[in-house]
């Protein structure tokens, strides 16, 4: 028999084939939030729930705040791929996956309209009463991919899901003028840096040494946590946010 969907927020039920069972048995625990980078939503749940595609996700919603769940959340979607946060590299097995209709970074990058937002909101704190997912395993799928992903980018509005409950959020520090760490850096400064990442989640092993990948991670960081300048140079500003998420998480 096919399942249902596990909501009432759902607008369009359309199961994707592209799934599997939570290996270990597990149970979702974080939410990971998307956006389509195509051009339009239909395509989107198109490519979702084509077999060829390899890829699926629980839920879409599209720019007028429309839900369609295509896996059930007891199953295992396609949508993280080749991820890590945590200690956890099988992100797919326990996460819930949300796929916001946005062309993205290489189509425009528009804002996100207001009924989407409405909808995210909405869905998110269903996702969450249901599941009792932590505010600190909300989060961006460039958080857990940061080489590879940018979505859903520093247009999301984080702080008005946080409000709203959903998420962990704290007012980032103010953008000053100092250069902070950048690449070619080396040393404890560095060391400190990487360190404090991976404590919050981030995969990242503390080397010292200011490479690609601490650049890909410090500006997935700010995509998500201080969008308002997102360089890849951990400055003051990025610092002290970082300190004040930490301490917000382990205080949780």
């Amino acid at each position: 028999m096919t399942p249902g969907p596990d909501t009432s927020l759902v607008t369009l039920f359309c199961p994707s084939p592209n799934i599997g069972p939570r290996r270990g048995g597990r149970k979702p625990d974080l939410l990971l939030l998307h956006y389509t980078g195509m051009e339009s939503a239909d395509g989107a749940l198109a490519w979702l729930t084509a077999p060829e595609s390899g890829v699926s996700c629980h839920y879409l919603i599209d720019e007028r705040g429309r839900i369609t769940q295509m896996v059930s959340e007891e199953m295992r979607a396609w949508h993280a791929g080749k991820s890590h946060w945590a200690g956890e590299d099988d992100i797919n097995s326990c996460s819930i996956g949300i796929e916001i209709h946005n062309p993205g970074h290489e189509q425009g990058y528009p804002d996100f309209p207001e009924l989407q937002m409405k909808a995210v909101e909405k869905l998110c704190g269903d996702i969450l009463a249901r599941n009792g997912i932590p505010p600190e395993r909300v989060l961006a799928h460039s958080d857990v991919a940061p080489a590879r992903k940018c979505d859903p980018g520093e247009k999301f509005d984080w702080p008005r899901l946080a409000k709203a409950g959903i998420g962990l959020w704290v007012e980032p520090d103010p953008v000053g003028t100092d250069d902070g760490l950048g690449p070619g850096g080396e040393g404890d400064e560095v060391r400190g840096l990487q360190e404090a990442l991976k404590t919050f989640g981030y995969g990242l092993d503390p080397s010292g040494i200011y490479d690609a990948a601490t650049e890909n991670v410090v500006r997935a960081f700010q995509r998500h946590w201080r969008p308002e300048r997102v360089d890849g140079r951990a400055d003051r500003s990025v610092m002290v946010t970082l300190e004040q998420l930490i301490a917000a998480m382990q205080s949780g």
